[in-house]
């Protein structure tokens, strides 16, 4: 019954990774698509659309009537200290990615917002942080890895984790052990806390994933350019450079033939 517990309590933790990245649903049938254009920042995008209708399917059935039931049965001020909890500890792990990236302000501001949420926020249930105008400015190692100027790499489509790049895989899991609720709090209880956070997550973008469904015509590729237009913010910090295009280039002048 443990190991039971654990596996099921492994699946809702993964595929929470797929929603609180942005993603939403795909039709079951989101592999057979016509033939399309290749996005450039998606070369796999065939072997992409059949994990992410993989994906879509565990959430379907596992995840999201949890969340549906959780957000029906908790208060929603109980939801939001479940949130303002996972959130404080992720706070860590964006200040020591601040200094990383040579952004001191930003990074001692987030120390500070821990320190404020923990003392005065009931170990983080509340933010007060926020009232003392204290910003949350999150950072992961992947955006720090950007800013050392280590590329994308390829668009990639996780089973169970959903949308990523190669970049971002390989730091993933010094990311999730870095926010791990056991690596700061201990292992009492560890695979309930984070099944909460899961559903707690997935909960908190049911409306998001519902105007998704009901928006867009390809849901892959409205998903896939989502979350790399946030993820560029993310790394830019809301500013992100202007797209360049063909036409906008100054044109050079020819250059004459060499002489004889």
């Amino acid at each position: 019954m443990k190991r039971l517990r654990h596996g099921l309590a492994a699946v809702l933790v993964a595929a929470a990774v797929v929603v609180s990245a942005g993603c939403a649903t795909v039709p079951a049938d989101g592999a057979a698509q016509p033939a399309r254009a290749t996005v450039p920042q998606d070369p796999w995008e065939a072997f992409n659309r059949k994990v992410f209708a993989f994906n879509e399917a565990i959430d379907e059935v596992v995840l999201k009537p949890v969340a549906e039931a959780y957000r029906a049965a908790v208060p929603a001020l109980v939801r939001q200290g479940v949130s303002n909890f996972f959130g404080n500890i992720g706070d860590v792990w964006s200040s020591a990615n601040q200094f990383l990236q040579g952004k001191v302000q930003h990074g001692l501001e987030m120390g500070m917002r821990v320190a404020a949420n923990t003392v005065f926020g009931i170990g983080g249930l509340l933010d007060p942080a926020t009232e003392f105008g204290l910003v949350k400015r999150p950072e992961d190692f992947g955006q720090t890895l950007a800013v050392w100027g280590v590329g994308n790499g390829p668009y990639l489509v996780l089973p169970l984790l959903g949308p990523s790049t190669l970049r971002d895989t390989a730091v993933l899991p010094l990311d999730r052990y870095a926010t791990s609720q056991t690596r700061w709090i201990g292992d009492t209880g560890d695979y309930w806390l984070l099944s909460l956070q899961v559903v707690q997550l997935r909960t908190e973008l049911l409306e998001a994933t519902q105007l998704v469904d009901q928006a867009s015509l390809d849901k892959y590729s409205f998903i896939r350019d989502a979350w790399l237009a946030r993820r560029l913010d993310q790394i830019y910090d809301g500013s992100p450079p202007l797209e360049t295009f063909d036409d906008d280039e100054p044109k050079k002048p020819a250059t004459p033939p060499p002489s004889k």
